[in-house]
């Protein structure tokens, strides 16, 4: 036996050095997250058109309804949900937040196919964002207290606000390029598009590699993030409809009260919180944007359908052919 092949140690010598993958992975995420949401919000400010944005601040009804509906409703309702389901202090923190949020860019795209206000839509995501640099930490110093109060978390108010406020920059820059180059504004919006969906994924991908915890996920949590959706979309419509709305813009601002920029609120979970806090409450922001999806699906297809049938029972020809109008949603006979 060759004793040469054996290396005898003791002490600290024989300790193996510490991994810093995670760490490393972390940095990564958090600064990949930074990135391609800047990029989303620039495309978003590509869709701005000044002209029709100061048309509608001079006549505010829909977007005063949807700023009321984005930050009363939806804030109130995830700390309501959270009362009522008993969660854990960091779980409840990230749901106000994301209740908190503006909204996403997505519901532009929804709103197209709901053949909804693009207009007031675009308007109403413009404002969202930049009205929550102020209303975002006033929503969850409010609804927050019942959590924070007895020193078990501390809301990263410096962090958020940070977060706020650099994407003001590229949302800024947008609505230039939109102005300036507006041909090449329509190329950034397909390229932020393709974007976003990308960073649900890297969110879903890197997140589920750093914290392998937070899918272990509490039933409540799924409950939450499951009818948090609807509740807002629900509540969205009823409150404009309420408000004497027509039915496309009542569509128009339940899309965007039920919309919430997940990506927004998974990026400042992300740069806000500690990894031990990070393990029970990443998954949220993921879990809503699944079951924000899967409504918007339901109702494009219901939607869809209702047209085939009312186009497929009522129609009616002059003169060996037919004459359509476009009335909201449908596009209708007329005789």
């Amino acid at each position: 036996q060759n004793d040469s092949l054996f290396i005898l140690c003791s002490g600290p010598n024989c300790l193996v050095p510490p991994s810093n993958f995670n760490e490393t992975l972390g940095l990564v995420l958090s600064t990949v997250l930074t990135v391609m949401l800047a990029m989303v919000m620039f495309s978003m400010g590509c869709t701005v058109e000044v002209k029709k944005l100061w048309g509608h601040i001079k006549k505010p009804w829909g977007i005063l309804i949807g700023f009321l509906c984005q930050f009363g409703i939806m804030p109130f309702t995830a700390f309501a949900l959270s009362l009522a389901f008993g969660v854990l202090p960091v779980q409840a923190v990230v749901i106000i937040i994301m209740g908190c949020c503006p909204g996403g860019t997505g519901s532009n795209i929804i709103c197209y196919w709901l053949d909804g206000d693009m207009d007031l839509s675009i308007s109403m995501t413009a404002c969202s964002s930049i009205l929550a640099l102020g209303m975002m930490p006033l929503c969850l110093l409010i609804y927050t207290t019942s959590w924070t109060s007895s020193d078990t978390i501390e809301i990263p108010y410096d962090s958020i606000g940070i977060t706020l406020v650099a994407l003001l920059i590229p949302i800024g820059a947008g609505i230039f390029v939109k102005r300036r180059w507006p041909h090449l504004a329509k190329k950034i919006l397909k390229v932020g598009s393709i974007a976003g969906f990308a960073l649900i994924i890297i969110i879903a991908v890197v997140g589920g590699i750093l914290y392998q915890s937070s899918w272990t996920i509490a039933p409540a949590l799924w409950i939450i993030g499951t009818i948090f959706p609807f509740i807002g979309f629900g509540l969205g419509f009823f409150s404009a409809r309420f408000a004497g709305q027509p039915w496309y813009r009542c569509r128009t601002i339940a899309l965007e009260t039920g919309f919430q920029n997940s990506q927004l609120c998974s990026t400042i979970v992300q740069l806000s919180f500690s990894p031990a806090e990070l393990e029970v409450m990443f998954a949220f922001p993921l879990i809503y944007s699944i079951f924000q999806l899967v409504v918007a699906i339901i109702c494009v297809g219901g939607e869809s359908l209702a047209g085939r049938r009312i186009h497929s029972s009522g129609r009616h020809f002059l003169n060996g052919g037919s004459i359509l109008v476009k009335t909201g949603c449908y596009h209708l006979p007329l005789k």
